[in-house]
């Protein structure tokens, strides 16, 4: 018996592939500017700004006692990499589309919750703007799991769709 096939190779290769391209871009910024530092990248659009958020999207729950930060923030994250992980298994026969979907928003929750884990907060240096009106920052982990969130979707519109038919 195969433990792992070529489509959860693949998402496993994609999860590792965003936790180690996020880990080394929030090191290659920690290392390289100092909090607070910015520089413009496109002039009135983005910027790269180094700011770390002990909350979660949002600056949510960031004026909580650190114990309860972390306790809600990685244990959520624990549990959304269980769902994520039960879609992956229960789903083994679809197509390898999916698995790097998932593959990127698990690869997005580990970087995040590494960052907890180790610092207690999440390093965050992206930076997009239009004027004076600024997107709060976020990393590459975030934007993983944005972008997989995002591609996921259709698939289960049509799905739905195919399931109300039946």
């Amino acid at each position: 018996m195969q433990l792992l096939g070529f489509r959860d190779t693949l998402g496993v290769l994609v999860a590792a592939g965003v936790l180690i391209l996020d880990q080394l871009t929030k090191a290659l910024v920690v290392q390289h500017m100092a909090l607070h530092e910015s520089f413009q990248v496109i002039p009135g659009f983005f910027n790269i700004t180094y700011v770390r958020n002990t909350g979660a999207a949002f600056g949510i729950l960031s004026s909580q006692a650190p114990w309860i930060r972390s306790t809600v923030l990685v244990g959520s994250s624990l549990l959304a990499m269980g769902f994520i992980l039960w879609i992956w298994f229960r789903d083994r026969g679809s197509s390898g589309s999916g698995v790097i979907c998932l593959g990127m928003i698990l690869g997005g929750a580990l970087g995040n919750m590494a960052d907890r884990v180790r610092l207690g907060e999440v390093v965050d240096f992206l930076d997009l703007y239009w004027g004076r009106y600024h997107w709060p920052a976020f990393n590459v982990a975030d934007s993983a799991v944005t972008l997989g969130i995002l591609m996921l979707l259709p698939s289960f519109v049509l799905s739905k769709k195919e399931e109300s038919r039946h």
